[in-house]
């Protein structure tokens, strides 16, 4: 299994990073280099369209087994802001357990879909998607806008997330 890193970069410039990630870092280097999506509705015009957003605003995900040769590539990608870790010169993975979240969570597109449940008796049930056994997860529904509040792991702390979540209906 190959390391996660995360880049930190200037929010809204994650897109742009990770392509030039892609063009600059050699395949040997870099197996991979990607941003976790999360896919919500929203009403606008009236109606109801679906659209992604980042998840982690302000980082890019790389997978390498080549640390060392992957910090001194990155230094040449243009308007990178700085690796996450304690010291300047070293990159830290991030965890097996939060690899393996996002893993399961997101598939292998990286892209966490909307999920579809119902309420009885205040409990939630979630019939489909990605929080489908997870709702325990849930902090919070917002109905109106069609979106759980989520708890999870990111860089070794809790952190809340917004997924999409449709409630079908409440009884």
């Amino acid at each position: 299994m190959s390391n996660w890193y995360v880049i930190q970069v200037r929010t809204n410039h994650e897109e742009k990073i990770a392509k030039a990630c892609k063009q600059v870092i050699s395949n040997e280097v870099l197996k991979d280099c990607f941003i976790p999506y999360i896919i919500r509705n929203k009403k606008y015009k009236g109606e109801w369209h679906m659209f992604q957003e980042i998840l982690f605003k302000g980082y890019v995900f790389a997978i390498s087994d080549k640390v060392d040769e992957l910090y001194t590539e990155l230094n040449n990608v243009p308007d990178l802001t700085k690796v996450v870790g304690r010291k300047e010169k070293i990159i830290y993975p991030i965890s097996d357990e939060e690899v393996l979240f996002l893993e399961d969570f997101a598939k292998e597109n990286h892209r966490i879909d909307m999920s579809y449940g119902f309420i009885v008796n205040d409990k939630v049930i979630i019939e489909s998607g990605p929080l489908k056994g997870r709702e325990g997860l849930i902090k919070k529904i917002d109905r109106h806008k069609r979106k759980a509040i989520i708890e999870m792991s990111f860089l070794n702390q809790t952190i809340s997330a917004s997924v999409g979540l449709e409630i079908i209906s409440k009884s």
